[in-house]
């Protein structure tokens, strides 16, 4: 335990031991990892089974989530093709890989499946996103503060496997880590 915390387990604060405190506090989750590698490994195992399907259709797999909000359970395809995707396209796929998915089995929960656009403003998650939005302007979220801000906007120019690369609407070259970067989305000039 950090020296910080060993100071304050020997403090006493409004007459509650702060060691108490502590050893409550070390019992709340804040991050379940290995949930987090199991929800990612399933998506993968989904991703591999059914990009195949949804490219014989004629769409492009652009994202798997497999996500848990609140009690629920949700699988969420995003597919994209150059005509864009409307409600047939979405109901097109589903149909096409509700039995794959059922089938295979690869989900032990139960679950909601749904197959959507990634939409206008489109996150950016994989070096294929990246590479193909070199040159658009995106908008970089931030777990923490990088000179003073947790949210820069600008021209994507280059990435690699360790910083991000924007130009703002000043000219500023910024460099960002990719370890610090929480969300990078693509933006849309209404």
């Amino acid at each position: 335990m950090p020296k910080i915390l060993d100071f304050f387990k020997k403090q006493v604060y409004n007459n509650i031991a702060i060691e108490k405190i502590l050893e409550e506090w070390e019992q709340i989750p804040l991050f379940n990892y290995e949930k987090e590698k199991k929800l990612a490994k399933i998506e993968e195992k989904v991703e591999s089974l059914i990009k195949q399907t949804i490219e014989n259709l004629g769409y492009e797999l652009y994202d798997v989530e497999y996500v848990k909000e609140a009690k629920d359970y949700f699988l969420r395809i995003y597919i994209d093709s150059k005509k864009g995707i409307d409600l047939e396209d979405c109901e097109k796929v589903s149909n096409s890989i509700t039995e794959l998915l059922d089938k295979e089995d690869v989900i032990p929960e139960q679950y909601f499946l749904e197959v959507s656009s990634p939409g206008i403003e489109r996150t950016l998650k994989r070096e294929k996103h990246l590479k193909d939005n070199i040159g658009n302007e995106v908008q970089i979220k931030l777990f923490k503060p990088f000179e003073g801000k947790k949210q820069y906007k600008g021209i994507l120019k280059e990435f690699d496997e360790t910083k991000i690369e924007i130009v703002n609407q000043n000219e500023e070259q910024i460099e960002i880590d990719r370890k610090n970067i929480s969300q990078i989305k693509t933006v849309y000039n209404w």
